[in-house]
């Protein structure tokens, strides 16, 4: 990435979770077999893209709730005992539905999108990681928060809620540390805006805040570097970092990560923007396909609560005629 950045070459990089594996991909727009959009860039002809009229049926077969209680009690325990005072809980849910990976990419609408055939993986990511942009101005945006727009005072209801209120403000701090260490002058220039989000079942209001900072002059000769200070994403991890990271690993010991709440992005030659690999599908070898969902948990959190959420997340964000 550093040599790449440096020569001003553009390339699309993914990195998994436990950073082991990855991709690395010079001129990715000259090659047609990972697709992905991050924004308006995209190797997706228009043509390619699937619409639907309808709803896609897409069947959820949860883990039992006693199962995801032993892996909350487990974070629970760790939050007693003064190691993480937030961490990102997550499952990996089999469902059914009758689309491709392929084809799940090309009917999905979302800002952030990732076919990775090698990896059987899709992604459809509503979550930036960080982006740079030409002069250096290095931003992130968490997204800690999500409600259906529909709930009467929606807005009021989530701003006030103590429990959404403590995991957003810890991730927002979280992440000012993180760009601490590599930029200068960093702030939050937004705190707790909402983005309104159309799921296939109906829309949701998820809360954002925007910390940004200046990096150095020279900072394409440093991308990798830069990047790989600053993972996992805090979003996808929580506070403390390294307790956290090692609290999480007991609790999901069962289903290790892989590239679900890894990173991936596109570096056009002058500026940067990168993604979170959140909602997110997996196929086996088998063929069984598996939606990965995740959620914040705090002390103040109830374990059915948090449990729904983790489910009401699996969903296809669908391109509509």
């Amino acid at each position: 990435m550093n040599r790449a950045g440096k020569e001003g070459t553009p390339f699309l990089f993914v990195l998994d979770y436990e950073q082991t594996e990855g991709v690395f991909i010079l001129n990715p727009l000259e090659q047609n077999e990972v697709l992905f959009a991050v924004g308006s860039i995209t190797n997706i002809s228009p043509e390619n893209r699937l619409e639907h009229t309808q709803e896609i049926s897409l069947k959820k077969s949860p883990q039992p709730i006693e199962q995801y209680a032993k892996r909350f009690e487990t974070i629970q325990g760790g939050m007693q005992d003064g190691r993480s005072v937030l961490a990102n809980l997550t499952i990996a849910t089999p469902i059914e539905v009758p689309l491709s990976l392929k084809e799940i990419l090309l009917s999905t609408n979302a800002k952030y999108q990732l076919y990775l055939p090698a990896a059987q993986f899709v992604c459809f990511s509503p979550e930036r990681f960080v982006k740079i942009s030409t002069d250096g101005i290095i931003s992130t945006d968490p997204m800690k928060g999500t409600i259906p727009s529909d709930t009467p005072g929606a807005p009021e209801v989530i701003l006030n809620d103590y429990k959404e209120t403590s995991e957003h403000c810890s991730v927002v701090d979280l992440l000012r540390r993180d760009l601490s260490q590599v930029a200068k002058d960093v702030e939050v220039s937004r705190f707790r805006y909402f983005t309104e989000i159309q799921t296939q079942y109906k829309s949701i209001y998820q809360v954002s805040s925007e910390i940004r900072g200046t990096l150095s002059r020279d900072w394409k000769s440093q991308i990798g570097t830069i990047l790989s200070r600053m993972l996992p994403a805090g979003s996808i991890l929580g506070a403390p970092r390294e307790s956290t990271r090692r609290l999480i690993a007991s609790a999901e010991r069962d289903t290790p990560r892989g590239y679900y709440c890894g990173i991936f992005g596109y570096f056009d030659g002058q500026s940067l923007d990168s993604s979170v690999l959140i909602r997110f599908i997996h196929e086996d070898t088998n063929g069984q396909k598996y939606y990965h969902s995740g959620g914040g948990v705090t002390i103040n959190s109830k374990m059915e609560q948090e449990y729904k959420e983790v489910i009401e997340k699996i969903y296809l964000p669908l391109r509509q005629k």
